[in-house]
């Protein structure tokens, strides 16, 4: 953390102690990001994931499959066990190949939309008990700018995630005023996988000239918006969509005419 991060920090009141914070896929990546964020606001992460416990992962892990009704349920009851109730789910886990849209399998299709749509459903249903019980029940979803814009060939990713905003804002509706209900819709970011994920150095540099911001996102940024949200100063915040995507992507008209510019030159 650099020093005008720290000063920045310092004049920001965020008080999580004595709260439990769940954040699925949260072992590694952005996940791991957030919920190390929340703990230094004075929050117990627990994290989970389809694998067994990291021996690295510094917070209490629970082995679970989100798109699994019956393991989330296990998960929850053991978090119950372990940390008396929870405060903030933090719906992290996500992500998606690509794929052909005319060619995907039916069983791609469904592997996709359970995991980025049916896990934050499962998990939001069986953390309501445990959430109504909290004095600021907080769910904070993780959506993409897929789901705000065509994504060819991650066509069935687009499609749950834009399906998690819907969701989002019927449960700020059914489970108020008890329980908060927001999403965050995430751009380019920087992880450990960035190659893998955006192509080489000269990949990423194009990518990053198309955005508003001139750069790819750092995951500390996106943990920073999950943790105002799960705050008390975001206290009338509910069904609400954070766009952190550094001011979104340059339109293709842009690019077209500045092409056009330059043959005529």
């Amino acid at each position: 953390m650099n020093k005008e991060r720290e000063m920045l920090m310092s004049g920001i009141a965020i008080d999580l102690h004595g709260r439990t914070a769940l954040v699925t896929g949260g072992a590694k990546g952005i996940g791991r990001t957030i919920a190390q964020r929340l703990a230094d606001a004075g929050a117990t992460p627990v994290v989970c994931g389809r694998s067994d416990a990291d021996p690295d992962c510094p917070f209490d892990y629970v082995s679970c499959d989100v798109r699994n009704a019956q393991s989330v349920e296990a998960m929850m009851a053991t978090i119950e066990e372990r940390h008396g109730g929870l405060d903030i789910l933090v719906n992290n886990a996500g992500g998606s190949p690509e794929a052909d849209a005319a060619t995907a399998s039916p069983r791609f299709t469904e592997a996709i939309v359970g995991l980025n749509l049916l896990g934050p459903m499962h998990t939001a249903r069986f953390a309501h008990r445990l959430l109504m019980r909290s004095s600021d029940g907080n769910i904070v979803n993780i959506s993409s700018v897929s789901a705000i814009r065509p994504s060819p060939m991650t066509a069935a990713y687009s499609a749950a995630k834009a399906g998690l905003t819907g969701w989002t804002q019927s449960l700020a509706i059914e489970w108020g005023p008890h329980i908060r209900s927001n999403i965050v819709i995430v751009g380019y970011v920087e992880t450990e996988q960035t190659e893998a994920t955006y192509g080489d150095a000269e990949a990423q540099q194009r990518i990053a000239a198309n955005i508003g911001a001139g750069r790819l996102a750092r995951a500390q940024e996106i943990a920073d918006a999950v943790t105002w949200l799960a705050s008390p100063l975001a206290s009338y915040v509910s069904g609400g969509s954070l766009r952190v995507d550094g001011g979104g992507e340059s339109p293709p008209w842009r690019s077209m005419r500045d092409d056009t510019a330059r043959r005529a030159g």
